[in-house]
């Protein structure tokens, strides 16, 4: 569920788990499950920082 929130709303997450939490809450993905959320969230949230450390990587490559 995580790629899938990723890939359809990547512009509204972030690599800070607290926003990605609040955005999960207003886009009312998950029922009133703080703990079903927050593993949401963590999981958007680490998809987010590996995007970035592998992007990170290309961009050292190709220097």
């Amino acid at each position: 569920m995580a790629k899938q929130l990723v890939k359809g709303h990547s512009s509204s997450f972030t690599e800070d788990f607290d926003k990605n939490k609040r955005k999960i809450d207003e886009l009312k993905i998950v029922g009133e499950s703080k703990t079903e959320r927050n593993k949401l969230a963590g999981a958007v949230t680490s998809l987010k920082r590996t995007a970035k450390r592998v992007r990170e990587a290309r961009e050292k490559e190709s220097a």
